[in-house]
């Protein structure tokens, strides 16, 4: 099958969640590590949280919240049960951080090297539109990608078949095995590859398959798989 374009998830796939955690260890030393873990879990399980229970009528969303704002309720949550001091100060210093989290080291090549290709890239992400901004233009990626799509439009988190739906609303491929969907958390893997999606799965913590559904259409552990994909 031809790749028409490639898609990324952009927390944990282009943006390391996991270097937040040592600003976390200067600001809390011996609990940067349980910090910034503890964190990712507790936003992705608000995100769930609100999926499942909103009855997201025609009227609107009953629960939703934006993904920042699920972000900074994590933390505080984090810093609560880990019984540590949440500062104000400090949680304002730590969200400013995650506003521009590191990328991966590989990432701008792989873009780089797509474009020159003519490959239509983009991010789909379950972040709002103005830290996905935030976090592009702190990477220097703004010149590589060609749309960012939040799910922030339709209120509805990933893995939603809705959220994956934004995909093919955007960009015009012939069918959805046209696009190679990559991300590095395998519970998004797993539902692009449900919705249809060609799916790449970047294991960078070498993590086992999951154990219900199908397995992602490739596998590597970091992004430069995508170019071999991409080949053919």
């Amino acid at each position: 099958m031809a790749i028409q374009a490639v898609v990324f998830d952009a927390y944990g796939t282009l943006f390391d969640v996991y270097s937040i955690g040592a600003l976390a260890e200067q600001l809390y030393p011996g609990q940067g590590a349980a910090i910034s873990v503890m964190w990712r879990d507790k936003q992705i399980d608000y995100t769930r949280l609100i999926s499942l229970s909103d009855p997201h009528t025609l009227e609107g969303s009953q629960y939703y919240l934006s993904f920042w704002d699920i972000t900074r309720r994590a933390l505080e949550y984090t810093l609560e049960r880990l019984k540590l001091d949440a500062q104000p100060a400090h949680i304002d210093a730590l969200m400013g951080q995650y506003a521009k989290l590191t990328a991966f080291p590989e990432n701008l090549g792989v873009l780089q090297a797509l474009k020159r290709q003519g490959i239509t890239t983009a991010i789909l992400s379950n972040g709002n539109r103005e830290m996905l901004q935030t976090a592009v233009q702190s990477a220097g990626m703004t010149e590589c990608l060609d749309h960012v799509i939040s799910v922030d439009t339709i209120r509805r988190f990933k893995t939603s078949p809705e959220s994956y739906g934004l995909v093919q609303h955007t960009i015009p491929v012939s069918d959805r095995t046209n696009v190679l969907f990559v991300s590095s958390n395998g519970w998004d893997a797993l539902g692009a590859t449900w919705y249809g999606f060609t799916t790449l799965w970047v294991n960078r913590q070498h993590l086992p398959f999951e154990t219900i559904g199908p397995r992602p259409t490739h596998m590597g552990h970091d992004l430069s798989k995508v170019l071999d994909i991409v080949k053919g």
